[in-house]
């Protein structure tokens, strides 16, 4: 029988060299909480860093989205019957594909308004773990530096999350009525 694996924080493992995100919360409140990417063993190899930085956000941007944030992982770290975590000054090791995640709602907060952030935090939280993971690989592609605050896939994440108003007044036209699929040309059985 194998045993469970010993984490700290938000599930990121004991393990020497393991990749996982470190969240580095300050004590004074005017400074920013940064989050970076160590990559562990896989770090200085083959042109691979140690760690990258990948999101500076104000004190605001941070106590907007941490509970939720907390709140996800810590009912994805139960259902795996795993250790919670809570966010606290200094460092906090995050699992890599939680951190991931961590990642997407932090560059789609980073520049957004206070009435913006619980929008942003609505629909993170409801988008499932393989979209969020699917985002930050495509983004992390163009824009996954403290500086790429404006850019490409970054800039979308912020649009595509921030969006919460509906415009007002407008109906939808009603879509007209589709034919059954498997009633298609293709689909039908051909009588020779």
């Amino acid at each position: 029988m194998s045993e469970r694996q010993k984490t700290v924080d938000f599930g990121a493992p004991v393990t020497f060299g393991a990749h996982l995100f470190r969240v580095e919360i300050p004590e004074a409140r005017t400074h920013a909480v940064v989050i970076s990417e160590d990559y562990g063993y896989r770090g200085q190899e083959g042109g691979v860093p140690r760690a990258e930085e990948r999101v500076r956000l104000t004190r605001a941007a941070w106590s907007g989205i941490a509970e939720t944030a907390r709140r996800e992982f810590n009912d994805r770290l139960k259902t795996a019957k795993l250790h919670t975590g809570r966010w606290h000054s200094g460092t906090n090791l995050v699992d890599r594909l939680l951190g991931k995640e961590l990642c997407v709602l932090a560059w789609a907060a980073e520049t957004a308004t206070v009435e913006q952030i619980p929008v942003i935090c609505n629909k993170w939280a409801a988008l499932r773990p393989e979209e969020r993971w699917w985002l930050f690989a495509i983004t992390v592609a163009e824009a996954g530096l403290p500086d790429d605050t404006e850019r490409g896939w970054r800039r979308a994440l912020f649009y595509a999350l921030s969006d919460g108003e509906k415009p007002a007044g407008r109906k939808r036209a009603p879509r007209p009525v589709e034919q059954d699929q498997l009633d298609l040309p293709l689909f039908r059985e051909v009588n020779d």
